[in-house]
């Protein structure tokens, strides 16, 4: 049996997705080779070894169209023989691009891949692939009432499952708090890589620490926010919700990249690495598309069932902080500890760049089970127009 291993997942420390943001300066090609190039450096790796490098990203126009991902790959110094294609499953497009590379290995049809992801929205703002053109025109018949953005979708959700304006809240205090603590004490350190960016100084310093997070963030500080998403003609047609949905209980616009050094167990050992874990499952679902950010239930459902394993087997699950609804669902469907639920903070505190956040996710995870000696990590991630991946590994002993 072949078994497709983690050799190492890094990603860049966030960066705010606005004119001025610490990252808002960088090329996103040049981001996303920043940690494509640290995964080959670091583990001493010859890039020609690569069979194939696959990066996830959203909005693919501007300065992330072209195959950013090709782009990104010959900008790290790969030969020119390692091919690259960019993938879009929404929010999910770097998780979907590990299962691809992961799934590669195990079918035999790769030794090494590079999964990764970019999204920087300060250069490339969301829904600027949209622009001109009306892309979900062809489903007016299917859904006549039209379909909502994700910001009202996490209202329904929170409509549906009753959850009230301080949970939200609390909840999103809390991701900052956990990110905050740490950032403190260093738990992010082993898979942040460093970025060169100048400031308004015009110096060149390294990026190194998450500019989304908020230190010292309450709930009630979050409760004076207005909501993002109420308009007269959606509360017309929406007269149930009670427009809790703010900046502060939502992930923040960001930038950012990640990218994770995948192989066979096989190919480690004869390269002379040493695997951090194994992949044990992999799920991809649809869900409404209305209510699309429900996705991560049936997909933790189906990953469990794949890989043999029940809720309890698992130490820590990264289930992605798109809306702060989002967790609080999952959890309360799946009946899970809080302290086992992004215990380092989610989206909501560290950013969600789109194309980036799924390799992001598993480097938060990685190392958590790692400083923690955890076995089993899931991670799971909501995605638009009703989709959602989840992922279980398995950290190996060193």
């Amino acid at each position: 049996m072949v078994d497709a291993v983690l050799v190492d997942v890094v990603r860049t420390a966030s960066g705010r997705g606005k004119p001025g943001g610490a990252l808002s300066g960088v090329h996103p090609a040049e981001l996303l080779a920043g940690v494509i190039r640290a995964v080959v450096e670091r583990n001493g790796l010859d890039g020609s070894e690569v069979d194939d490098v696959i990066a996830g990203c959203v909005s693919q126009c501007g300065d992330q169209a072209m195959n950013v991902a090709r782009t990104a790959a010959l900008a790290a110094g790969l030969p020119e023989q390692v091919p690259a294609t960019t993938v879009d499953r929404q929010c999910g497009s770097s998780q979907q691009a590990v299962h691809f590379a992961a799934q590669g290995v195990l079918a035999g049809a790769y030794d090494v891949a590079i999964a990764c992801g970019v999204e920087s929205m300060s250069r490339v703002p969301m829904g600027s692939a949209n622009a001109g053109g009306d892309p979900l025109a062809p489903l007016a018949g299917r859904y006549p009432d039209g379909l909502v953005g994700q910001g009202v979708s996490a209202e329904l959700i929170a409509a549906r499952w009753k959850l009230s304006r301080s949970q939200l809240d609390e909840y999103a205090a809390a991701s900052h708090e956990r990110a905050a603590r740490a950032t403190a004490t260093g738990g992010f350190s082993r898979e942040i890589v460093p970025v060169d960016v100048t400031d308004a100084t015009g110096a060149v310093r390294a990026h190194t620490v998450d500019e989304t997070i908020r230190a010292g963030t309450t709930a009630q500080k979050l409760a004076g926010l207005p909501p993002a998403f109420h308009t007269a003609a959606l509360a017309a047609r929406y007269p149930e919700l009670g427009w809790q949905i703010t900046p502060g209980n939502s992930s923040p616009l960001t930038d950012g990249a990640s990218a994770a050094l995948i192989m066979s167990a096989e190919r480690a050992r004869t390269l002379g690495l040493t695997p951090r874990a194994r992949f044990r499952g992999f799920a991809v679902t649809g869900s409404d598309p209305l209510l699309m950010l429900t996705g991560v239930i049936p997909a933790t459902e189906r990953v469990l069932r794949r890989a043999g394993l029940s809720i309890d087997d698992i130490d820590a699950f990264e289930v992605n902080e798109a809306f702060a609804p989002v967790p609080l669902v999952w959890a309360r469907e799946f009946n899970v500890d809080a302290a086992r639920l992004n215990p380092r903070g989610g989206a909501i505190a560290l950013g969600h760049p789109l194309g980036g956040s799924g390799t992001r996710l598993l480097a938060t995870l990685l190392h958590h089970l790692e400083d923690t000696g955890g076995r089993f990590g899931l991670q799971t991630m909501c995605e638009g127009g009703g989709m959602a991946n989840a992922t279980i590994i398995e950290r190996i002993d060193r």
